[in-house]
């Protein structure tokens, strides 16, 4: 089986699509501050999902969703952030912070399966 074909990759691929859309309608202002760190904190996740899934072990896999899951509560702060210096509407956010909790809840999960 492929990393492509693993759901918490797809998941996050999704997601950050989702804030490259979120993103492209803030202030030109902010594309080497918000802009840029949300993006790359999206792409992050299912890099390192990818990353892992390439590695020889188990626990090497772990230690790279424990990097994804680091980066997605880092994109949660960052679109906390954005949310409240106002840098798009609030509802456009709720879509894509949900996604990031319930991406959470999946990756915490699937760790917590691959420990036991």
């Amino acid at each position: 089986m492929s990393y492509r074909e693993q759901f918490i990759w797809k998941r996050g691929i999704q997601l950050s699509v989702h804030c490259y859309q979120l993103t492209e309608n803030f202030p030109k202002s902010e594309l080497y501050g918000l802009t840029n760190q949300i993006r790359r904190a999206s792409v992050s996740v299912p890099a390192n999902i990818a990353e892992g899934y390439g590695r020889k072990t188990k626990n090497e896999y772990i230690q790279f969703l424990h990097i994804a899951l680091g980066s997605l509560r880092e994109l949660d702060t960052l679109l906390i952030i954005a949310q409240e210096v106002k840098l798009a509407q609030g509802e456009e956010f709720t879509g894509v912070l949900a996604e990031v909790e319930s991406l959470q809840g999946i990756l915490v999960s699937t760790l917590n399966k691959l420990k036991s």
